[in-house]
C-alpha cells in the first residue's frame, strides 16, 4: 500500500483531517464574502458608466462630433455589460438546486455571449453614422468640450477597470472580467478620440472625426469577437488547459494509485473533475474511501471551486507498489 495514504500515522491523520474540516467549514463564509464584494464592484461599474454616458452625449450633441457620440454608444454598451454582470454574478454564485444540480456557473458565459452580440450591433451602427458624416462633410464645434470629457472618461475607466480585474481574478468571474475588458477598451478609445479632437482643433481637418469613429468601431468589434470566443468555449465543456491538466495529474499520481477516464470541464467560475481510481482487490472500502477523500482535498487546495467525483474501481492489475 502507498505509505503516504493508507499507512500514515494516526496523529498525522487526525491533524490533517481537522485542518481540512476547518478549511471546509469556512467555505460558506468565503462564498458569501465574495458575492458581496463582486456585487459591490459591479455596482461601481454601473454608476460610473451612467455618469460617463451623460457627459459624452452632452459633449457629442454640443460638438456634433460622431466620434464622441460613438464613444457614448460604447459607454452605453459598457453600462449594459455592467448591468448584466451585476445580475449574472448574483445568479451564478447561487448554490446548486434541484433544477440546476451542477450550479449556475454557465449563466456568466451566457451573459458574455449576449454582451458580445450587443457590442457588434453597436459597432455596425457607429460605422454607418460615420460613413454618413463623410458623405455630408459635416464640421464639428466645441471640440474642447469633447477633449475634456474624453480625458475624464479615460481616467475614470482606468480606475474602475483595475478594480474589476482584481475582483475577477480573485473570484474567477467571467462576467466581471468581461466588464473589465469593456472598460479597458473604453480607456484606449476615449484617449484616442481625445487626441483626435486635439488634432482637429489644430489642423481644422474635420474629416478625421468620422475616421476616428470608424477606428473606434473596429476596435470594439475586435473586443467583441474576443469576448464571444471566451464566452462560448466553456459552454462547449472545454477541459482544463495543458498546464492545469499536468498539475492535476501530478496530484493524482502522488496517491500511488493508477487511474483512468480522467475528464475535466469548466462552467462559469466552477470546474468539474471526474475519474476512475484503481485499487487492489485486498483494499477495504474504508481504505479506498480514505484515499479518495484525501485526494479530493488535495485537488481542492490547488483548484478551488472544483467539484471532484471519483469512482473507486477494483483492479489488481493496475495497482502500483
Amino acid at each position: 500500500m502507498p505509505p503516504g495514504f493508507l499507512e500514515s500515522s494516526s496523529d498525522f491523520s487526525i491533524s490533517l483531517w481537522d485542518f481540512l474540516k476547518q478549511q471546509h467549514s469556512s467555505i460558506p463564509e468565503q462564498r458569501e464574502c465574495f458575492m458581496n464584494e463582486k456585487a459591490k464592484v459591479a455596482r461601481l461599474s454601473i454608476i460610473s458608466n451612467i455618469t460617463l454616458i451623460i457627459l459624452k452625449l452632452t459633449a457629442g450633441i454640443m460638438s456634433g462630433a460622431v466620434s464622441i457620440i460613438s464613444e457614448a454608444i460604447h459607454s452605453a454598451m459598457d453600462l449594459l455589460a455592467a448591468v448584466i454582470a451585476f445580475f449574472s454574478v448574483r445568479v451564478s454564485d447561487n448554490p446548486p438546486d434541484e433544477t440546476h444540480p451542477y450550479g449556475h456557473g454557465k449563466f456568466e458565459n451566457v451573459s458574455g455571449f449576449i454582451e458580445a452580440g450587443l457590442i457588434l450591433a453597436a459597432s455596425a451602427w457607429i460605422i454607418y453614422e460615420a460613413v454618413m458624416k463623410i458623405i455630408h462633410h459635416e464640421a464639428i464645434k466645441f471640440a474642447i468640450a469633447g477633449v475634456i470629457v474624453m480625458s475624464i472618461s479615460a481616467l475614470v475607466n482606468t480606475l474602475v477597470s483595475r478594480a474589476l480585474y482584481r475582483m475577477a481574478k480573485k473570484t474567477n468571474s467571467m462576467a466581471l472580467e468581461a466588464d473589465a475588458l469593456h472598460l479597458k477598451a473604453d480607456v484606449i478609445t476615449s484617449a484616442g478620440v481625445a487626441v483626435g479632437l486635439l488634432i482637429i482643433m489644430i489642423t481644422k481637418m474635420h474629416f478625421l472625426d468620422p475616421i476616428i469613429a470608424i477606428a473606434v468601431a473596429l476596435f470594439i468589434t475586435r473586443e467583441a469577437v474576443s469576448l464571444l470566443i471566451k464566452a462560448v468555449v466553456p459552454l462547449l465543456d472545454t477541459g482544463f488547459s495543458r498546464n492545469d491538466l499536468v498539475r492535476l495529474e501530478d496530484i493524482i499520481r502522488n496517491t500511488g494509485y493508477e487511474y483512468h477516464k480522467l475528464r475535466t470541464r469548466h462552467a462559469g467560475n466552477r470546474s468539474f473533475v471526474d475519474m476512475h481510481l484503481l485499487f487492489p482487490p485486498e483494499a477495504t472500502i474504508d481504505q479506498a474511501h480514505d484515499v479518495t477523500d484525501r485526494l479530493k482535498e488535495a485537488i481542492h487546495l490547488d483548484f478551488p471551486n472544483t467539484d471532484v467525483t471519483i469512482h473507486m474501481e477494483p483492479n489488481g492489475a493496475h495497482f502500483r507498489t
